[in-house]
C-alpha cells in the first residue's frame, strides 16, 4: 500500500503551532494568481541553470506500506543538473570548480508585506524549501545545499532573501525527523485502511430492495465506473439518499474513490445523509469514519457579539494550533461518527476551535457531509483538497437537492460593489488613513461615471476603469493589513477589502456566461453586479475535480434544465426513477377560477383564495399547509381567511414569519407532529386551548423553510394548497436572464420564470406523500396550471388531476376522502 502526501500538506500539518488570529492578514482570494505572475517573473529572471517547478518525491518504506511525500519545487539553481555523476563523485568534489559547490533550492512567495520589517521566514515556508532541498540531495548526493526564501511585494515587485547552508546529514537528518512525527498518523492511515476495506466487501443493502431500486443503485455504480455526472429524478420513497450512499460505499471498497462528499443546501439533508451512513454501520457493521461540517456561527462557543477568531477574543483561538492535532487524534481513535455534537465535544475537551477542528477532521474521514459551499463556491472550498486548481482526483460528489443549485451557483458565482460604500469607508478612515481614502474617492469616481449613463438598469460591455481603480485600492489595502495587526478603523477596512476582492475575482472569472449591469437598489443606491446567468461552466470546472457526480432531487424536472444550468453534458447520464408510491393516494385538484397573477391581485382575488382554504380544510379535519408566492399575498390572504372563515374552536391557524430563528422553525413543525401538544402560545403570542381533532393550517412562502427538507409522515400532514405557479416577480435580473437564454436559442421565460416557479410548486405539493401509507390532498390554485405549458411539467404520477372551482371544491374533496377511506375500512382517518 502506499499513502501520498504532499510537501505542503506534510509540514502544514506536523510544524504548526500557535493561535487562530485573523488579525494577521493572508492576502485575498485572488493572491494565489497575482503569486502565479510573480513566481513566473522570478523564474525567468534566473538564467538557463535555473529550473522552475521542479518536482520531487521521496518514498520512504515501511514495513507494510510505503509513504511518498511529493510536491514541486520553486526553483533549484544547479548548473550540473542535467549531468551523470556516481555519489562518490559528488561527494569528492572531483568535477566541481574552485573549492565548494552546492545546489540551491529556492522557495518564492508573494506578499504584500513591507519586505524591510520582516525578520525572518515563515517557518512552513523554510521548512517547505528543506524538504524539497533533503529530497534533491537524497537523490544527487551532494555534500551541502544552499536554502533559499526569496519574498517578493506584488505590488513593488522588490524582493528579499533568506538564505542558509546546511551540510547533506544536516537536512537529511532533520527530513528523517520530520518524517518520524508523522509516523503514527501513517500507521493509522494504513490500518484504518484495512478495516475499512474489509467491512464494505461484507456490507450488503440494509433493506429489502423496493421496486426498481436494485437497478437505481446499480445505474449510481456504473457512473461511478464510467467516471460520469447523473442526473437523477428520484421522487420521494425512491430511498434516494441510501440508494447513492450504498454504491458509493462500495466503490470505496474496490478502491475506485478515496473520498465520498454528500453536499447538500439545507442542515435537514445533513441529518439524513448522517442517517444513512449510521444505518450501515449499525445493520452492516460498515466501518467508515464521516465528518459532518457545520458552519462555524452555529458551532462557536463565543457569543456572536463578542465573537472575534484571535487570542485576545477567545481562548479557544490561543494556542488552537498547539492542542489540534492531539484533538484531532483522540476523535480519530475513539469516534466514527464526526457530527456536530462529537466535535463540539472533543473541542471542548481539548479546548480548540470546533469549525476549523471539522475542517481538520475532513482530512481523515471517508466521507465528508457538508453544505454545496465547500466543493463550489471560489472563496469558501476547502483548498485543503481542491485548493491546487488540479483535476480527475478520484472523489465522488453526491449532490443533494441538486435543484437548489442553480440559483446556489448563480449566487457563489456572481458579485456586486454598492456606490456608496467607497463614500462611506472614505468619511470613516479620511482622518487615520488619509492614502486608502484617496483610492476609495478614485473608485467613487469611476463608479458615479458608470451611474451617470444608468436610468433604471444599464448593461455594461466594459467596466475595466473601475476594475483598475478597484485593483489600486485592494493593494493599498492589502499591504495594510499585512503591516497592522491592529489600528483604527481596521475592521470596518477589513470587511470591505473582503468585499472588493470578491468582486475582482469574480470579475477575472466572468466571461459569455455573466452579464454585468449596474441598477439601483430599493433604498436608492447605486449597484455594480457581475451576474453569473449561466453557472455551468463553473459547476462543471469544480465537479472535474473528483472522478464523478451525482444530482439527485425529487424534483429536478426538466431534467434537461437543469443538465445543462449544472454542468451536464451529451455523455452524463439521466434517470427518471419510478415512484413506489400509488398514485391515487394523491388527489390533485386544479382551481381554475382564481389567479395569482400580480397584476389582478384584489380583495376579490383573496377571497377566493381564502374560500378555496376553507372549503378544503372543512372537507376532513387535519393537518395542512398553504404555500404562497410571497410574504405580502400570505398577509393578504390570512387576513380575509380570519376575518371571513376561520373558527378558532375548529382550526388553528400558524404563520411564516419573514425571519425565524432554528427554535422558530422546529416550534413551527412541532405543531404538526403526532399529538400537537405544543404549547401554542410562543408561536401565536396568545392563549391556545389544545382540543384533540382540531384543523391545523400553517401558512407559508413558496421555496421557504417550510416548502422542502421536511418529512411530515402519517397524519402529521394530510394537504396542501399552493396559490400560484411559484413564477418569480418580474425584476431586472430575471429579465436579464430571460434576454440571455433568449439570445442562446432557447424559450427565455421558461428558464428565467416558468421552471424555477414549478419546481417550487412541486417541492410544496411533495410534502403530502411521504410514506406508501400517507394519504392527502394537493390543490393547485391558479388558472395558469391548466395551461399546457404548466401541466408539460407535471410529474407523470399527476396523470388524473381534476379541475375544480370555488363551486365544486367542497363536493369534489370530499368524495376524494369518501373514496379513500372508504376503501381503507379499520384505519385511522386521515393518512391510512
Amino acid at each position: 500500500m502506499e499513502i501520498k502526501l504532499s510537501v505542503r500538506g506534510l509540514v502544514e500539518f506536523i510544524l504548526r503551532s500557535g493561535d487562530i488570529d485573523n488579525r494577521i492578514h493572508q492576502g485575498g482570494p485572488d493572491a494565489m494568481q497575482e503569486g502565479g505572475r510573480i513566481h513566473r517573473m522570478i523564474q525567468k529572471s534566473m538564467g538557463p541553470d535555473y529550473h522552475a517547478e521542479y518536482p520531487l518525491s521521496y518514498t520512504k518504506s515501511y514495513e507494510n506500506y510505503d509513504l511518498t511525500i511529493e510536491g514541486r519545487a520553486d526553483g533549484i539553481l544547479d548548473k550540473h543538473m542535467n549531468e551523470s555523476h556516481t555519489s562518490l563523485e559528488v561527494q569528492q568534489n572531483s568535477f566541481l570548480p574552485g573549492t565548494r559547490y552546492a545546489p540551491m533550492i529556492d522557495e518564492i512567495k508573494g506578499t504584500y508585506r513591507e519586505l524591510a520589517k520582516m525578520k525572518e521566514p515563515v517557518e512552513v515556508h523554510l521548512a517547505q524549501a528543506k524538504c524539497y532541498g533533503a529530497m534533491y540531495l537524497i537523490d544527487r548526493h551532494y555534500p551541502e545545499v544552499d536554502i533559499r526564501i526569496t519574498y517578493c511585494n506584488m505590488d513593488t515587485e522588490e524582493k528579499r532573501y533568506f538564505d542558509q547552508t546546511l551540510t547533506y546529514d544536516e537536512i537529511v537528518g532533520w527530513f528523517g525527523d520530520l518524517l518520524e512525527k508523522y509516523r503514527k498518523w501513517a500507521d493509522f492511515e494504513y490500518n484504518w485502511a484495512l478495516t475499512r476495506t474489509d467491512s464494505i466487501k461484507k456490507v450488503q443493502f440494509p433493506f429489502s430492495y423496493r421496486e426498481g431500486q436494485k437497478e437505481l443503485a446499480a445505474a449510481v455504480y456504473r457512473t461511478f465506473i464510467h467516471k460520469k455526472k447523473l442526473f437523477l429524478e428520484a421522487p420521494t420513497g425512491t430511498g434516494k439518499t441510501i440508494t447513492t450512499v450504498f454504491p458509493a460505499v462500495k466503490a470505496m471498497g474496490e478502491g475506485k474513490t478515496s473520498k465520498i462528499f454528500y453536499l447538500t443546501a439545507k442542515t435537514i439533508a445533513r441529518t439524513v445523509a448522517e442517517e444513512a451512513f449510521d444505518i450501515l454501520r449499525a445493520k452492516e457493521n460498515l466501518k467508515m469514519k464521516t465528518v459532518t461540517i457545520t458552519a462555524k456561527d452555529k458551532v462557536c462557543f463565543i457569543d456572536e457579539e463578542t465573537r472575534k477568531c484571535n487570542p485576545v477574543a477567545c481562548p479557544y483561538a490561543k494556542g488552537h494550533y498547539d492542542r489540534i492535532n492531539d484533538a484531532i487524534f483522540d476523535l480519530l481513535t475513539h469516534e466514527d461518527s464526526f457530527d456536530r455534537d462529537k466535535v463540539v465535544e472533543y473541542a471542548q475537551k481539548h479546548r480548540v476551535c470546533p469549525f476549523e477542528m471539522s475542517l481538520d477532521m475532513s482530512l481523515w474521514a471517508d466521507a465528508v457531509i457538508c453544505d454545496y459551499n465547500y466543493v463550489f463556491d471560489p472563496f469558501v472550498y476547502l483548498r485543503r483538497f481542491f485548493g491546487d486548481g488540479g483535476t480527475g482526483r478520484d472523489y465522488i460528489f453526491l449532490v443533494d437537492e441538486a435543484h437548489n443549485l442553480v440559483d446556489r451557483g448563480r449566487d457563489m458565482y456572481s458579485a456586486t460593489i454598492r456606490k456608496e460604500s467607497f463614500l462611506e469607508l472614505k468619511k470613516t478612515v479620511k482622518e487615520f488613513h488619509p492614502r486608502i481614502a484617496a483610492h476609495l474617492d478614485k473608485c467613487n469616481n469611476a463608479m458615479l461615471e458608470l451611474k451617470r449613463g444608468c436610468d433604471d438598469m444599464e448593461v455594461y460591455d466594459s467596466i475595466e476603469k473601475l476594475v483598475t481603480a478597484m485593483d489600486r485600492l485592494s493593494a493599498v489595502i492589502s499591504e495594510y493589513l499585512e503591516d497592522h495587526n491592529e489600528g483604527p478603523c481596521r475592521e470596518e477596512i477589513l470587511q470591505f477589502y473582503f468585499d472588493v476582492h470578491r468582486f475582482l475575482v469574480i470579475y477575472d472569472m466572468a466571461d459569455d456566461h455573466y452579464v454585468t449591469y449596474g441598477e439601483y437598489a430599493d433604498d436608492g443606491s447605486f449597484l455594480v453586479r457581475l451576474f453569473c446567468v449561466d453557472p455551468s461552466r463553473n459547476l462543471a470546472a469544480c465537479m472535474a475535480r473528483g472522478i464523478s457526480t451525482i444530482l439527485f432531487s425529487a424534483t429536478i424536472l426538466p431534467i434537461q434544465y437543469y443538465k445543462k444550468l449544472l454542468g451536464g453534458d451529451n455523455e452524463d447520464f439521466e434517470i427518471y426513477a419510478k415512484s413506489i408510491f400509488d398514485p391515487t393516494r394523491l388527489g390533485i385538484f386544479i382551481g381554475t377560477d382564481v389567479t395569482s397573477r400580480y397584476s389582478k391581485r384584489d380583495e376579490k382575488q383573496y377571497l377566493n383564495v381564502a374560500g378555496y382554504i376553507d372549503k378544503i380544510v372543512s372537507a376532513r379535519a387535519g393537518n395542512y399547509l398553504v404555500f404562497f408566492p410571497s410574504h405580502q399575498f400570505l398577509e393578504e390572504v390570512l387576513d380575509v381567511y380570519e376575518a371571513e372563515f376561520n373558527d378558532s374552536d375548529k382550526v388553528t391557524v400558524l404563520a411564516q414569519n419573514s425571519y425565524m430563528t432554528e427554535e422558530d422553525r422546529e416550534n413551527f413543525l412541532s405543531r404538526f407532529s403526532s399529538g400537537n401538544d405544543l404549547d401554542l402560545s410562543k408561536i401565536i403570542n396568545m392563549d391556545v386551548e389544545v382540543v384533540e381533532d382540531k384543523s391545523v393550517i400553517g401558512f407559508c412562502v413558496m421555496g421557504g423553510i417550510f416548502s422542502e427538507g421536511i418529512d411530515l409522515k402519517n397524519d402529521s400532514l394530510i394537504g396542501v394548497i399552493v396559490v400560484g405557479p411559484g413564477v418569480p416577480q418580474v425584476c431586472n435580473e430575471r429579465e436579464i436572464l430571460r434576454a440571455y437564454f433568449d439570445d442562446t436559442g432557447v424559450d427565455g421565460f421558461d428558464y428565467a420564470y416558468r421552471f424555477p416557479g414549478m419546481n417550487k410548486v412541486l417541492q410544496a405539493a411533495g410534502r403530502v406523500i411521504r410514506t406508501e401509507d400517507d394519504l392527502g390532498v394537493a390543490a393547485l390554485l391558479d388558472d395558469r396550471f391548466t395551461q399546457a405549458g404548466y401541466r408539460s411539467l407535471f410529474p407523470r404520477e399527476w396523470r388524473d388531476c381534476r379541475r375544480i372551482s370555488t363551486d365544486t371544491v367542497k363536493t369534489a374533496v370530499s368524495q376524494f376522502w369518501s373514496e379513500k377511506l372508504g376503501e381503507n375500512t379499520g384505519k385511522k382517518p386521515g393518512k391510512s
